[in-house]
């Protein structure tokens, strides 16, 4: 399949996700139950993208609204490789389709994808980046990002898109962001997570310890460390997206824009069947799950002590940031994933975001290179960029 919902202008240099407002431009996260919907602006990232000289060449397939590992649940269909699940934008970035993508990181996904294919992701500071005309879902922790061939692409692309948006109440007061480094990498110390590193496959292991090398050649410091907190925040981001994303898919109900059901005889079975029709399985579950721990008898004892253990995992990550400038992850389990039957969606999912939920659940920056996944406290992404150059001129497989 194509990696395009819709293609805009072949000679442009720019791609947009799905999930992202294009004026005029039908918008579709994925799902059936936005077929037809059209927006009547811009997005304010895309906005500063064409304000800078730059035309969108077209949108990217995703997942139903992201949720999913890879892009594997959009109604339009995966994206697929030597019998190998990809992601459309980081296919389109690696072919030299595109000089960059914009892609919406709501649970890990775009990461994922960058590093399966190889090429490098940033999923900034959350509120440093206008999530004005982005498709919502769950809010506190989706955040625009860049991916690129480069860290240097990546920078620049970010600092166009990155700074205050007034339209957006939960972007920060910075007009603008500074991305270059003041620390060199061989000033830097980098810890390792066992946690997360005991839990990923071996090439993926393997991957790790060469980038670990390298960073040891280079004269950075290492250090593996344990912080059994990071499991927690996988449990709490999974209620906090599920409870989020149940309110905000609420308002696709068949009525107002998007798919609705050609059958029904009243408003009851308008709202069901275009619901059940128009959504897939992993929404589903997500919906049923999120209305669950919202419910009464339910929101003390799971959303609520959700959002305390952000606190709990924040504090914590704060602790390891006043010992390290980075924290070196993988970015997933394996760099092979196969299609798998979408009943086991759900699960697949939980599983996966094991490895990113900590940067989704904090807001901290997390930059993908090379395969690896490195994560720095807020507003410190010139110290990610700093590794992802060297890693880009290393002789790390990427």
């Amino acid at each position: 399949m194509s990696n395009y919902i819709t293609e805009i202008d072949q000679k442009c240099e720019i791609a947009v996700d799905d999930t992202i407002l294009i004026k005029d431009v039908e918008c579709t996260a994925g799902s059936r139950i936005l077929g037809g919907f059209v927006p009547l602006f811009d997005a304010e990232a895309v906005e500063r993208i064409k304000k800078a000289g730059y035309g969108i060449k077209g949108k990217t397939n995703v997942g139903e609204f992201g949720l999913d590992i890879i892009g594997e649940t959009s109604y339009y269909g995966e994206a697929q490789e030597n019998g190998n699940l990809i992601g459309a934008a980081a296919d389109e970035v690696k072919n030299r389709k595109v000089k960059a993508a914009l892609c919406v990181d709501l649970n890990g996904a775009p990461r994922r994808a960058a590093a399966v294919s190889g090429q490098t992701f940033i999923k900034p500071t959350y509120g440093t980046v206008s999530r004005y005309g982005v498709i919502p879902c769950a809010c506190s922790g989706e955040q625009i990002g860049v991916m690129s061939d480069s860290s240097e692409n990546t920078k620049k692309f970010l600092t166009i898109i990155a700074g205050r948006d007034d339209k957006d109440g939960t972007s920060l007061k910075n007009d603008s962001y500074d991305y270059e480094s003041k620390t060199e990498l061989s000033e830097m110390n980098i810890c390792l997570i066992k946690e997360l590193l005991d839990a990923a496959d071996e090439k993926v292991a393997a991957r790790i310890r060469s980038v670990v090398n390298f960073l040891e050649k280079s004269g950075a410091k290492t250090e593996y460390i344990s912080v059994p907190e990071v499991r927690y925040a996988q449990a709490a981001w999974q209620i906090l997206l599920a409870a989020e994303t149940c309110n905000n898919i609420s308002r696709y109900d068949g009525v107002k824009f998007g798919y609705r059901t050609p059958d029904y005889k009243d408003i009851d079975e308008l709202y069901i069947k275009s619901r059940t029709e128009g959504l897939g399985i992993l929404s589903k579950e997500t919906l049923i799950y999120g209305s669950d721990v919202l419910s009464k008898g339910r929101y003390d004892v799971c959303y609520d002590k959700a959002l305390r253990v952000r606190r709990v995992v924040m504090d914590k990550m704060k602790d390891v940031f006043g010992k390290y400038d980075a924290v070196l992850i993988p970015a997933g389990s394996t760099f092979e994933y196969k299609k798998y039957p979408l009943d086991k969606a759900f699960e697949n999912v939980y599983k996966e975001s094991l490895f990113t939920a900590v940067s989704s659940i904090t807001g901290m920056p997390a930059i993908v290179s090379c395969g690896v996944q490195l994560v720095a406290d807020h507003l410190n992404e010139s110290k990610l960029f700093e590794i992802a150059s060297k890693l880009d001129l290393s002789e790390v497989e990427k």
